[in-house]
């Protein structure tokens, strides 16, 4: 199920607002979460989503919703209904999120390309522990021709891309911050 954002709040994820967003992430939460309590049979968990994405849709008044609150929310929910040990074991998984990599180049500047790959790091780090699973990165050429300085995709910016790629490609094998598998997604 597709959600419309004009009728969602956006999700804080971090420093990143999330809009848009499908409700797959949920019942992936809730399933966790069920298997993790050894209740593999626990039939609710579309009915759950369908009162989470009701609530979010017609009674959460906040335009701008932390994901923690909405977890919080999510384990009350369970709780009043029993599900004491679902509740316990609920982690917070969050939509897949989209980042441009122009503000990051913006913020490490012209030359600073060390810099930027550290910050980028930081980046999804901080995703990471926020419960993100899947990140996509966009605007990857605009974000090379910042940090290159350059008005035009020249040599030393196609470089860069595939410097940038190759990163995010192996930061997923190299990654220990967190016990969860993150998948970085560059779209050229």
């Amino acid at each position: 199920m597709i959600c419309l954002s004009g009728n969602l709040p956006v999700l804080q994820i971090g420093n990143h607002q999330v809009v848009g967003y499908d409700t797959a992430w949920i019942d992936e939460a809730l399933m966790r979460a069920a298997a993790m309590s050894d209740r593999q049979d626990f039939p609710f968990i579309d009915d759950l989503r369908d009162g989470i994405l009701h609530y979010l849709e017609h009674r959460c008044s906040l335009r701008l919703l932390l994901i923690e609150d909405l977890y919080a929310r999510m384990r009350s929910m369970l709780i009043r209904l029993g599900c004491d040990a679902i509740a316990k074991n609920l982690k917070v998984l969050s939509p897949p999120v989209t980042i441009s990599l122009v503000r990051t180049a913006r913020k490490a500047g012209n030359g600073f390309e060390l810099l930027f790959f550290s910050q980028l790091s930081e980046e999804i780090e901080q995703l990471q522990k926020n419960g993100v699973e899947s990140i996509r990165f966009c605007d990857i050429e605009e974000c090379a021709k910042i940090l290159r300085a350059c008005k035009s995709k020249t040599k030393a910016c196609s470089l860069l891309i595939s410097e940038i790629v190759a990163f995010l490609k192996q930061y997923r094998v190299g990654s220990t911050t967190s016990d969860r598998e993150i998948s970085l997604i560059p779209v050229l």
